[in-house]
């Protein structure tokens, strides 16, 4: 599994963005199953026999499957595994897969001025949230002096030609923030391939949505309210169509210590789980994995210096902050109303 650490904030719906076409459709088919830790459903617009659902089944499981055996830090035989397994300064080589997210990566890092970091690893298992078993307990400042002092992206070192990476440090490499998107990806194009056109890929509530559904309507996604008190209360609903979406957030998983709230996303800058107000990110691009890390990387960023980072790249993004109220502030980039204007933005609740 890639991360196990999820499974019940993603039972919760901790990325929730079900699909709110999940009503029966004619001529509308449902794969779905557990994976990564997590619950896959990939939806088929269009009539297919049992043969030919088995047989798509079968290849949509394969190409998870693939991306599970090269980026899990939960499998010790994994490539990711072996990569961080080895010796600082070697080189090692690498499938173009994994070469792909890591290039996508170190993008974003750089974009975002190392909020996005994927040597985290050591501090996402400090603090009870990677493979380490430990108590839920705060670790000491000393602790996280050491893991941090460990984390960077710069001493991850990609050669593309000779298709290779080495680690100058011994850094932790954790692809949990970028691989899922990247496995929507790949099962998306693998439908695509095989002339399934119109389809909906829900990893884990990380989603590509291609074509229409069978009603020939744009598939419709829900936004769920950053309330870890209310489950899968949606607060906005987006029409998508040959896009796909990913959401990070800060109010399924987490753990209290001594009356104090502890994020999973861990801000790789200062080794501490992100406190401020911002509880969600949503991101739209034509790539799950972009989206993904981008979700991630806005969330550690903040309100402020998400909507900053979100114009400045033309981002299509949905952000839901706390506010003074105790309700929930909605803001969008101007890439995202756009898309979908002001009205279709306002939020249901």
């Amino acid at each position: 599994m890639l991360y196990p650490h999820r499974l019940l904030a993603l039972l919760l719906s901790f990325f929730l963005l079900a699909a709110c076409s999940s009503e029966p459709q004619p001529d509308q088919h449902r794969l779905q199953g557990s994976i990564f830790g997590s619950f896959y459903q990939v939806t088929l617009a269009g009539a297919f026999t049992e043969a030919e659902l088995e047989a798509l089944h079968a290849g949509v499981l394969e190409e998870m499957r693939a991306v599970d055996a090269s980026m899990s830090t939960y499998r010790d035989d994994s490539e990711l595994s072996q990569l961080n397994q080895g010796e600082p300064g070697e080189w090692v080589r690498v499938s173009r897969s994994l070469l792909t997210v890591l290039e996508a990566s170190e993008k974003i890092a750089r974009a975002s001025d190392g909020a996005f970091d994927v040597t985290v690893g050591g501090l996402v298992n400090l603090w009870s949230f990677g493979p380490e078993a430990r108590p839920l307990e705060t670790p000491s400042d000393s602790e996280i002096e050491r893991r941090l002092a460990e984390v960077g992206y710069r001493h991850l070192q990609l050669d593309r030609d000779g298709q290779r990476v080495q680690r100058q440090q011994d850094v932790y490499v954790d692809l949990s923030a970028i691989a899922k998107g990247y496995a929507v990806d790949r099962v998306s194009q693998w439908l695509l391939e095989q002339g399934i056109d119109n389809h909906l890929v829900n990893l884990g509530g990380d989603l590509l949505a291609m074509g229409v559904r069978s009603d020939g309507e744009h598939w419709r996604i829900g936004v769920e309210l950053p309330d870890s008190q209310q489950m899968e209360v949606a607060q906005h609903i987006l029409p998508v169509r040959d896009l796909s979406v990913a959401t990070s957030g800060d109010y399924r998983n987490y753990f209290e210590a001594d009356g104090q709230r502890y994020s999973h996303t861990i801000d790789p800058r200062t080794g501490m789980p992100v406190q401020h107000q911002l509880a969600s990110v949503t991101v739209m691009h034509p790539s799950n994995m972009l989206a993904d890390g981008w979700a991630t990387a806005l969330m550690v960023l903040g309100t402020d210096d998400a909507q900053a980072m979100a114009e400045q790249l033309d981002l299509k993004v949905l952000l839901l902050s706390r506010n003074e109220a105790g309700g929930w502030t909605s803001w969008a980039s101007p890439a995202m109303v756009a898309l979908y204007g002001d009205e279709a933005l306002k939020p249901l609740q």
